[in-house]
């Protein structure tokens, strides 16, 4: 038992937010830790595709004081883990992705903003720490040592030899047995003799060997349990040690969770669920298992995500092959030729990274699913203004649209509570973001957001809009009627929101009324107290097409959609600058801000929007300014800017400065600096010679190259809009995903396309453009077509 959090909402408010919503029925739908049947077992083994690709490898483990770059990663989506593969001690640091601290956070600071810190807002942590200590296998007495990340079954490996005995251990964790499975075998004679440690990271009292409980000062519980099995040995429990000695192979089985649960009204708790309890019995149903069964499960449900696209960019050349990934990096960053298969690896990292982060619980945050402390950089949050956004641009492109669901799942949960902090909290007088207009309806959101319902840093009014644009593009690539109903609350009550905050403003010298956004600040930069800022015009403008378009197919709510489709036609939209020539970001001839800052606020109506299309169907005049302004913003940044920067220069078809960007996220980062790990997990240099892990550009740079190469929304598909040179020569894109409700397969030589299968999801007509000519295609839901004969 626990006290109530005082900061969580009454059931009463969040129940008759809800219900203002008409959300209720959509509470309590993110799954959550919970007891489940058995998986189906396949009686073979799933082929993967065995594309160079698809395979990582280096010739050292991972140093456990810098496991973030250097570990490897695994993850069921719900529990994840950071892994060694050091011979002498194998470490894994593992998570849940709901063991957060904090709570609702209602209470204002002075400025009339929420307070942000690990106690109050809350943060991602650790959950347990994994040792597998092998005391007669230190570094220094094996040789020919070799892990792998492999990205088409989902499986980290290592191995070694030692004393003429090869030793081999792998690891997966699986989606279908909740569990996170190691497997140590050898061959020519080896015995593994050593001990297993479960241990807590808040200061838990450990009294048994296969497993903990506790509870953090929220009242969240959390558990996790162990358990082992090894053949022609011994395997016993030694106090809080699991010990194993003469072993021929050796399996171990962690499962771990929390009881969080997706419902505001019971302040996101379970109170039933023991999730120690839970641990111990997933960990023994999955040891049960042979590890072949278990391998099998996971290999075949991995597979059913990853194997629904494939890529290629090329072929790379012998001696690029012979290189580990890490020397691969700095080969390429030295500038010796492309390398078109780590490029491809790299996508398909970000592809491994979604399938294993982002399944059954809450989405992906700043770090992912993964860390190596308990004090993430701002608390590994869900910032709204671009990273949790970017986080998911990737997951419908590149086949893996049911990835997304966490975020639909997440932001439908904390509906309630956002409402009702956003009625009671936000008109607050201390509030610089408050509505001049004095009126309150709807919802929205902080910059920061955690998963209790509450908000951090400063109140982001337009974060609403973006959230639900986002959801809102899912429903394009998926053309799901149920979907949409679903994410309707969230839509309405954004558009609620903005009814009652636009102010009506005469442009200077005329006499023409316009909408614009009460005080704002353009993320992260230029004056705090803005009005008609870009960044809010754009996405509202957005957003209130979005819910007309949602009113129309489901037929409901004509009236309210008339009226915000009347409202849409008043917003002001941005001007170019006859001072600078760019775009305006402010509703200002002069530049307010950063010149190269690392956000693109002030372009979202280029990417992730598409009101600016450089196709003719936007004035000239606005497609030069948002070029203009990109230009000015400059090619070096961190990893999720320079992603941002890419997919805004593949939309204006500028294939080169796009791949140039994404061969910058590839340079080895060194000594804290921007760009990828040793792991290749992107590194955000916080100040000379310290840098974090930051997901974000891990997705956003495979989203950036998808967009190279197919660019759609409902009604258009246009092929290669940007293809570079290094991957003019051949390839292949198959299973890509386009707006309006179509899968592509794309195949090209020498710059054109050969072949392009286009097959309906539920989309009915589209025009199919290269390079300056189209074709009309109208298909059925579930039929195909494939066009030829591009080359002119």
């Amino acid at each position: 038992m626990h006290t109530a959090d005082p900061h969580q909402p009454s059931r009463r408010s969040v129940l008759s937010a809800a219900s203002t919503v008409g959300l209720t029925a959509a509470l309590a739908t993110l799954p959550v830790f919970t007891a489940s049947a058995a998986p189906d077992r396949p009686a073979t083994d799933a082929a993967p595709s065995g594309s160079p690709a698809e395979q990582l490898w280096w010739q050292s483990p991972g140093d456990e004081g810098s496991l973030v770059e250097q570990g490897l990663p695994v993850g069921n989506g719900r529990i994840g883990a950071l892994a060694s593969n050091d011979p002498g001690k194998e470490l894994l640091l593992i998570t849940d992705a709901t063991l957060w601290t904090g709570g609702l956070n209602d209470t204002l600071d002075n400025d009339g903003q929420f307070p942000y810190g690990r106690t109050d807002f809350g943060s991602f942590t650790l959950l347990a720490r994994l040792t597998v200590d092998l005391p007669d296998h230190d570094l220094g007495s094996v040789h020919t040592y070799r892990r792998t990340l492999d990205l088409a079954q989902g499986l980290v490996g290592a191995s070694y030899i030692r004393s003429g005995v090869t030793y081999r251990r792998e690891m997966f964790a699986s989606h279908p047995d909740d569990a996170i499975v190691l497997r140590f075998t050898q061959s020519g004679g080896g015995r593994y003799t050593g001990s297993i440690t479960l241990t807590g990271t808040h200061g838990e009292t450990i009294t048994d060997a296969e497993s903990f409980g506790a509870a953090l000062p929220n009242g969240l519980r959390y558990g996790a349990a162990v358990k082992a099995r090894g053949s022609g040995g011994r395997v016993t429990v030694t106090g809080t040690r699991i010990d194993f000695s003469d072993c021929k192979d050796l399996t171990v089985v962690v499962s771990a969770g929390t009881n969080y649960a997706p419902d505001a009204a019971a302040g996101f708790r379970d109170p039933a669920l023991d999730p120690r309890r839970l641990a111990r019995t997933k960990a023994a149903a999955a040891i049960g298992e042979s590890y072949d069964a278990l391998r099998r499960t996971h290999i075949a449900d991995y597979r059913a995500l990853f194997g629904r696209l494939g890529l290629s960019l090329g072929t790379s050349g012998a001696d690029q092959r012979a290189l580990d990934t890490w020397e691969r990096l700095q080969a390429r960053h030295a500038g010796l030729d492309p390398d078109p298969e780590l490029e491809a690896a790299y996508f398909h990292f970000g592809r491994y990274l979604m399938i294993t982060g982002s399944r059954d619980s809450l989405p992906l945050n700043l770090q992912g699913l993964w860390l190596d402390g308990n004090d993430p950089d701002w608390m590994g949050d869900y910032h709204t203004d671009i990273n949790i956004q970017m986080n998911y641009w990737m997951a419908d492109r590149t086949g893996l649209s049911p990835c997304f669901d966490a975020y639909t799942d997440y932001c439908l949960a904390q509906l309630p509570s956002w409402t009702d902090t956003t009625r009671r909290l936000f008109n607050d007088p201390r509030n610089r973001y408050r509505n001049s207009t004095g009126k309150i309806a709807g919802w929205t959101v902080a910059i920061s957001t955690n998963p209790y319902g509450g908000g951090g840093w400063w109140w982001h009014p337009a974060g609403n809009a973006w959230l639900c644009n986002s959801l809102y593009e899912h429903y394009e690539y998926t053309q799901s009627r149920a979907y949409l109903a679903r994410i309707y609350p969230l839509l309405k009550g954004a558009c609620e929101f903005w009814e009652s905050r636009l102010l009506t403003h005469t442009l200077p010298g005329t006499t023409r009324e316009v909408l614009i956004a009460d005080s704002d600040w353009s993320p992260e930069h230029g004056p705090l107290d803005a009005k008609g800022i870009t960044y809010a015009q754009e996405l509202v403008w957005a957003l209130f097409g979005n819910y007309a378009a949602a009113c129309a197919l489901l037929k409901k709510d004509t009236a309210y959609a008339a009226t915000i489709a009347g409202l849409r036609k008043r917003l002001y939209l941005p001007e170019v600058s006859p001072t600078t020539g760019w775009l305006q970001e402010w509703m200002s001839p002069d530049n307010l801000g950063e010149t190269t800052h690392r956000h693109l606020s002030g372009l979202v109506g280029l990417f992730p929007g598409d009101r600016i299309r450089p196709d003719g169907s936007t004035p000239k005049a606005i497609v030069d300014g948002a070029t203009a302004q990109l230009t000015a913003r400059g090619m070096n940044s961190f990893g999720w800017a320079n992603a941002w920067r890419s997919l805004c220069w593949a939309r204006l078809k500028n294939a080169e400065k796009a791949y140039q960007l994404i061969v910058s996220n590839l340079r080895p980062s060194t000594n804290g600096s921007n760009g990828s790990a040793l792991n290749l997990f992107d590194i955000y240099e916080v100040e000379r010679g310290r840098g974090i892990f930051q997901i974000d550009a891990n997705f956003g740079t495979p989203a950036a190259m998808t967009e190279m190469l197919l660019y759609s929304r409902p009604g258009h598909l246009e092929l290669l809009p940007a293809l570079p040179a290094a991957w003019a020569a051949a390839g292949h894109l198959k299973g890509v995903a386009a707006r309006g409700g179509f899968v592509v397969d794309l195949v090209w030589k020498d710059g054109t396309p050969t072949s392009a299968k286009i097959r309906s999801v539920g989309g009915r007509s589209t025009t199919v453009e290269f390079a300056g000519r189209t074709r009309t295609v109208t298909l059925a839901p579930g039929q195909s077509v494939t066009l030829r004969d591009f080359a002119r």
